[in-house]
């Protein structure tokens, strides 16, 4: 249960992306404002300058749709994650922390990859590969690993991001090809660490 005597009534609430885990806001809640948010499924904050709830995207549209809450070890922080309906930032940022990219890009192209599988379209190159079979996918990724070495060996740091960025998305979708994904090789290579 959550303990908003702490912090005379208002509890800190970090706000993740669901799918990039990516923390993109911090805001504060009163009891008022997490009963608003769990009946609503929108993120409702006690804004401090304001004195009042308000619900994020209220005005610009960019609501927060909560997907999971958990509550920290001591009962007054609340992590909320969400699937943002926009840019978080009032500043038209996906975040209001400036991180200069998505460190969690990666588990969001698995999740576009997957869902190139589910909604198939003649136009996506996903759909393409797929369409042409595992020897195909395996062979792109064998292909973009040899070009990767050559680029890390004689070419340019441009020419070597490139390749390697080629070498990420074509192990992606040969990972979803054969039924797995990124977080069956990060707990492989978490094992090994250990």
């Amino acid at each position: 249960m959550l303990d908003f005597k702490k912090g005379d009534g208002l509890i800190p609430v970090v706000i993740q992306d669901n799918q990039t885990l990516e923390v993109l806001m911090l805001g504060y809640m009163n009891e008022e404002a997490w009963e608003k948010t769990q009946a609503d499924g929108k993120v409702t904050f006690f804004s401090r300058s304001k004195n009042r709830l308000w619900t994020k995207g209220e005005e610009s549209g960019n609501f927060l749709t909560m997907v999971s809450s958990a509550v920290d070890c001591d009962n007054d922080t609340l992590l909320i994650k969400v699937i943002p309906a926009g840019p978080t930032c009032h500043t038209g940022s996906r975040s209001c922390f400036n991180t200069a990219y998505n460190q969690n890009f990666l588990l969001q192209l698995e999740r576009i990859v997957q869902q190139r599988y589910v909604e198939s379209s003649e136009e996506s190159y996903v759909h393409r590969l797929r369409e042409r079979g595992i020897n195909k996918i395996a062979q792109k990724v064998g292909e973009e690993a040899v070009e990767t070495v050559i680029a890390a060996l004689a070419e340019t740091e441009h020419d070597f991001i490139n390749e390697t960025s080629d070498l990420l998305f074509h192990l992606i979708v040969l990972l979803r090809e054969k039924g797995l994904n990124l977080e069956v090789i990060a707990k492989k290579l978490e094992g090994r660490h250990q």
